[in-house]
């Protein structure tokens, strides 16, 4: 099974761009539930000389307000750019392009959350954007700096588990609804960049299939099949803002073994199943020759970090020396045509293959992607 990365933890990084001066100075646009922990995190990360917030709802935020007489708070993105070197975009996803190539084109180093554009052609502009300018372009796909996902991966890319048969994961919890995109922009750049990262490979088809049922326009329940046909792999993924548990995991079958990743529980997020279904010749138990193998379940120690604070690291060591991220804007663009192609199947009720989002000449039709909200472009999320 090819691999795209080496297996060398998720702290890693390599690149050969001229370094750049450490203190670096960031800025944190929207500072909602995501956008504030980015901000507690950055304020605490070696190399990191200040951390400013930036919103437009700065004064109404609780324990916010203050911020804007420390010198340590902007309302818009257009007054803090001067005391900035790299800005971190934590707003709704329809917004993403526009604050990133402004950002960009000012000479800031940018991390945009996930997902980073909306539409593959969004995505591709803020690459080449970032190209132009020299600057380093990173999405906060917060996955791939956890430790029980590095773990899954060397499962894999070891063949600890055999050859893999298929990937399966499920993102459900009741809520949290959104007002701009639908359950598939929400939640599915996690699991998406979770299998890519994981398989060392990116799809090849994507099919999708959703409903609605208490949001008139946006679907709260998904199910996708994403098809890695170059390595012969299938990955399932459920979402759901409507389903009475919390359920974060992800599990790999191979021919020897089968590993579970459970992000909920934080005794034991990964466990490796000694188990297996063999075929043999008939008369071994089974009529249609198949036996089964029950061994030990056992729990490796995962050393665990906080997943964003490893990654603002790796942020500011990208930034200091050069390095390209992990999570660079490629990686970002995978996530996005996986994303985009998943809607047009929604819309078409059909398999779409990948390299029709790659060869697309004009951008996705009208109704494939959220409406920008009527806000400003500091909006917290």
């Amino acid at each position: 099974m090819g691999s795209d990365q080496e297996l060398s933890g998720p702290d890693g990084g390599t690149g050969s761009r001229p370094p750049r001066p450490a203190g670096v100075r960031v800025g944190v646009l929207g500072v909602g539930y995501w956008g504030s922990k980015q901000l507690r995190v950055m304020r605490s990360t070696p190399g990191i000389a200040r951390a400013v917030a930036i919103d437009a709802r700065l004064p109404l935020l609780s324990g916010m307000a203050h911020l804007l007489a420390t010198g340590d708070g902007f309302t818009s993105l257009q007054a803090a750019l001067p005391h900035i070197d790299a800005l971190v975009i934590a707003t709704p996803p329809a917004t993403h392009v526009p604050l990133g190539l402004e950002a960009i084109r000012a000479g800031k180093h940018v991390l945009i959350e996930k997902p980073l554009a909306t539409t593959a052609a969004g995505a591709r502009e803020l690459i080449a954007a970032a190209e132009i300018a020299g600057v380093t372009l990173m999405v906060g796909h917060t996955f791939e700096y956890n430790g029980a996902v590095w773990m899954l991966r060397e499962l894999v890319q070891t063949q600890e588990l055999g050859d893999l048969y298929y990937m399966d994961s499920s993102r459900l919890n009741l809520g949290l609804y959104q007002t701009d995109v639908n359950v598939i922009f929400d939640l599915a750049p996690h699991d998406i960049s979770i299998t890519n990262h994981v398989l060392g490979s990116t799809p090849t088809s994507v099919q999708a299939w959703g409903s609605h049922h208490v949001d008139p326009i946006f679907e709260d329940v998904a199910f996708l099949k994403l098809g890695y046909d170059d390595i012969g792999v299938q990955a399932h993924i459920h979402l759901s803002w409507l389903d009475p548990r919390k359920v974060r995991l992800i599990t790999a079958v191979g021919s020897k073994k089968m590993a579970v990743y459970d992000d909920t529980n934080v005794e034991e997020r990964v466990r490796i199943h000694d188990k297996a279904a063999l075929r043999g010749a008939p008369g071994n138990g089974s009529a249609e020759g198949i036996s089964y193998h029950h061994g030990a379940v056992t729990s490796p120690v995962v050393a665990f970090e906080e997943p964003l604070a490893v990654q603002a690291r790796h942020f500011v060591e990208c930034l200091t020396t050069g390095a390209r991220p992990r999570t660079d804007g490629a990686n970002g663009l995978a996530v996005v045509e996986v994303i985009q192609a998943a809607q047009l199947s929604l819309a078409e009720d059909r398999k779409v293959l990948l390299r029709e989002i790659a060869e697309e000449p004009r951008g996705p039709r009208p109704g494939l992607i959220p409406a920008p909200r009527r806000a400003t472009t500091a909006t917290a999320v």
